[in-house]
């Protein structure tokens, strides 16, 4: 029996509009999950231009622009998949430039991007602002984690198999095609513990598999 194959845009309109019956005004928290390779940027920014199209203002931001800096990530060794998990983010800065500002509304400015990974610096703050009723869209790893437990009014948990998220990440990033690769395993090691301490798939308010770009489908975690 052939597998039922939604439209990219169907399967976000219906989250959309889930989200929308819950939460539509006020400031909302929204976290797009899933391990490396997920498909976890373009979903976001997706889900954000649906949102729009439905006449709401949205803000984008990623975890990927709160790393904390090279030598505190790598503290724990080059290839640690401990440091990987522990040390990567800044979450005191994500709450505290970004997140909380969202919070209050009103005319607080919030800072959507932390730190240049690509320059090891911070970046000039940039302050925004926007109305009372407002999305703020987040992609990243580790974000239902227990750190950042009850901070999202709804999430989203991407699943993948291996094999496609490693061929999406070669052709992202070059990442080495073996993943008993020191380098890979330090990122599998992560996800093993994410795994086992926050249970994401549980956790989050949704589950689609996003191994078809063009098809992602939602699925349910006792049918998964």
């Amino acid at each position: 029996m052939a597998r039922w194959a939604p439209e990219r845009r169907d399967t976000i309109r219906a989250l959309a509009e889930e989200l929308l019956q819950n939460y539509s005004r006020g400031r909302i928290v929204v976290a797009i999950d899933g391990a490396d390779g997920a498909g976890k940027s373009v979903f976001a920014d997706d889900f954000a231009t649906e949102l729009r199209s439905l006449g709401h203002t949205v803000f984008r931001a990623s975890m990927d622009d709160f790393h904390r800096p090279h030598a505190l990530r790598y503290a724990k060794g080059r290839y640690s998949a401990e440091g990987f998990y522990e040390d990567s983010f800044d979450y005191s800065a994500f709450r505290r430039v970004l997140l909380e500002p969202f919070r209050l509304a009103g005319s607080t400015g919030f800072q959507t991007a932390f730190f240049d990974l690509e320059r090891d610096v911070a970046f000039e703050a940039k302050w925004e602002t926007g109305p009372a009723d407002a999305f703020l869209i987040v992609d990243g790893l580790f974000l239902l984690r227990p750190e950042l437990k009850g901070i999202w009014n709804f999430s989203v948990w991407l699943d993948a198999p291996d094999e496609v998220r490693r061929e999406r990440m070669i052709v992202r990033d070059g990442s080495h095609p073996e993943f008993d690769e020191p380098r890979e395993q330090r990122c599998l090691g992560a996800q093993d513990r994410y795994q086992r301490e926050a249970a994401p798939r549980t956790a989050a308010s949704a589950i689609v598999d996003n191994s078809d770009y063009d098809h992602p489908r939602r699925v349910f975690a006792d049918s998964c």
